[in-house]
């Protein structure tokens, strides 16, 4: 404790818990985590040493298997001196990744935050588990109590359209997660000469251009990102074809100079799943310097954005945005233009209304 902030390496001390918790004294990892929390933890720029220190104590109590583990876990991160709401999010990715439902449902009658449970029975659901059936879990996941909390809008199973969510992998050493986003090759959609490109009118409200962004705030809060979230009405029903050359004609920042012989432009039909699934990772991982909401947050984030992609009322349940996603046609896009980063973190999405005559556009990057 008091020699903590002289190390140059904390290793040693990772060891010393990594040989605790093989010995089977979880306890011990917890009340060091709590203890360091106590001493550390409360200055708003805490030292590196007591934060690498702390994320080893918890990944290894989150994700190692072993009876003690998963409460002692929950009574490190449930303590007085680190509770937390970001901690809680990321508890419960932690603990749903590496532990079984059955040895979860502690959680639930234990010493564990409203909010720690909320994000655990989402992280759960993500994950394929049924929470209404699970012992120890569905009495609560089931429970009218918590609908008021954010989370209780989303459905306690996925949808088809979610299928299998790229979620990350934990271990005591480290984490790991795919991107289905980034630069695409430099290739240049097929703009038709001689097709109808309705005129449109921009109707962009500050509320619209929020619920859009939404899967892609974190980029911008905590990280080096950019969004462009834009709506228009159209004067025409919108053929497909028409979908670059419309696209072009808008003015977007993010595709000023696309077409062009130094700028790249490609627009691709895109499943309602795809979209989903980008703005579930962008979401849930984060950005360039950032980790990202966590999975539950994630899950929401995502569909709030397909919400504002559809220009569904905020009081639609979740069942009515996935209808109206599926009545409309995706497309994803991407420009070799000065806006685009072109690092890691790009996302170019636009949604056609079932009428054609309403176009609502997602455009993100993000830098190291």
């Amino acid at each position: 404790m008091t020699k903590l902030p002289g190390l140059k390496s904390v290793t040693d001390v990772w060891k010393v818990a990594d040989r605790r918790l093989a010995q089977g004294d979880a306890c011990f990892l917890a009340d060091l985590g709590i203890a360091l929390a106590g001493t550390y933890g409360s200055d708003p720029r805490p030292i590196w040493q007591y934060g690498s220190v702390f994320d080893h104590l918890l990944r290894l109590l989150a994700t190692t298997p072993g009876p003690g583990n998963v409460s002692q876990a929950l009574r490190l991160v449930s303590s007085a001196a680190t509770a937390d709401r970001k901690l809680d999010r990321y508890a419960a990715s932690l603990l749903a990744s590496s532990q079984p439902a059955e040895e979860l449902a502690v959680a639930f009658t234990g010493n564990a935050s409203e909010e720690l449970r909320a994000c655990l029975v989402h992280e759960l659901v993500l994950r394929g588990a049924d929470v209404t059936e699970a012992p120890g879990i569905a009495g609560w996941a089931t429970s009218p109590h918590w609908r008021r909390h954010p989370l209780g809008w989303l459905p306690l199973a996925l949808s088809d359209m979610e299928g299998q969510p790229d979620l990350p992998s934990y271990s005591a050493q480290g984490s790991s997660c795919s991107m289905p986003f980034g630069p695409s090759e430099d290739r240049n959609a097929a703009v038709v000469a001689g097709v109808h490109v309705p005129s449109a009118e921009e109707t962009t409200t500050e509320t619209a251009a929020k619920g859009i962004g939404t899967a892609v705030a974190n980029w911008v809060e905590e990280s080096n990102g950019r969004i462009e979230a834009r709506v228009f009405e159209l004067a025409d029903a919108l053929e497909d074809v028409s979908v670059p050359s419309v696209l072009l004609t808008l003015g977007l920042e993010c595709l000023e100079g696309a077409g062009k012989k130094q700028a790249s432009f490609s627009v691709t039909a895109c499943p309602p799943n795809r979209a989903w699934r980008v703005l579930f990772a962008a979401a849930s991982t984060g950005g360039a310097y950032n980790s990202g909401a966590r999975g539950a947050y994630g899950r929401l984030a995502a569909w709030q954005s397909l919400a504002g992609l559809t220009g569904v009322a905020e009081a639609a349940t979740a069942k009515a945005v996935e209808a109206r996603v599926r009545e409309c046609a995706w497309y994803g896009f991407s420009a070799g233009t000065k806006w685009f980063e072109r690092v890691a973190w790009d996302i170019g999405l636009v949604a056609v209304s079932t009428e054609h005559r309403r176009l609502a556009v997602l455009a993100a990057t993000d830098t190291d």
